[in-house]
C-alpha cells in the first residue's frame, strides 16, 4: 500500500491503478481510470491533479521562458527555478528535463483527450 497526499489525503489507500499516458526522460505522466486523476512522476516528486488543473499547470509551464529563471548550480550546471504555490517548495530542471517534461505533458494532454472521447467525451 503507498500513502498518498492531496485529494487522497493521509490514508492507506492502494496507489491509483494508473495507465502511463507519456513517458519522456524522467518524466512519467498517468491517469486513474477511477479517480480520473493525472500524476505527473518526475524522479523523486509525484503531483496530482484533476485533468483541469492539469491543462492548467501545462498552460501554465509554456509560458514560462527557461532562460530568464536559470540560477548556476553550486554543480556548475544551469538550471531553471519554478516556484511553486507553496514558498518553500521549488522545482529545478536542467535545459534537457524542461524540454522532456514538456514533451511529456503535451504527450499526456492529447492521450487524455484521446481516453476523454473514448469515455463518451467527459
Amino acid at each position: 500500500m503507498a500513502f498518498l497526499q492531496g485529494r487522497h489525503k493521509l490514508n492507506k489507500l492502494p496507489m491509483c491503478d494508473a495507465k502511463v499516458l507519456s513517458q519522456v526522460g524522467a518524466s512519467v505522466i498517468s491517469r486513474c481510470q477511477e479517480c480520473r486523476c493525472i500524476f505527473i512522476w518526475n524522479n523523486n516528486l509525484i503531483l496530482s491533479f484533476t485533468p483541469e488543473q492539469f491543462i492548467q499547470f501545462r498552460d501554465f509551464t509554456i509560458e514560462l521562458n527557461f532562460e530568464n529563471y536559470t540560477f548556476p548550480f553550486p554543480d556548475g550546471q544551469e538550471r531553471m527555478v519554478m516556484r511553486t504555490p507553496v514558498n518553500d517548495v521549488q522545482f529545478t530542471f536542467s535545459s534537457d528535463e524542461w524540454e522532456d517534461f514538456h514533451a511529456a505533458m503535451e504527450e499526456a494532454a492529447y492521450m487524455q483527450e484521446v481516453y476523454s472521447l473514448m469515455e463518451g467525451g467527459e
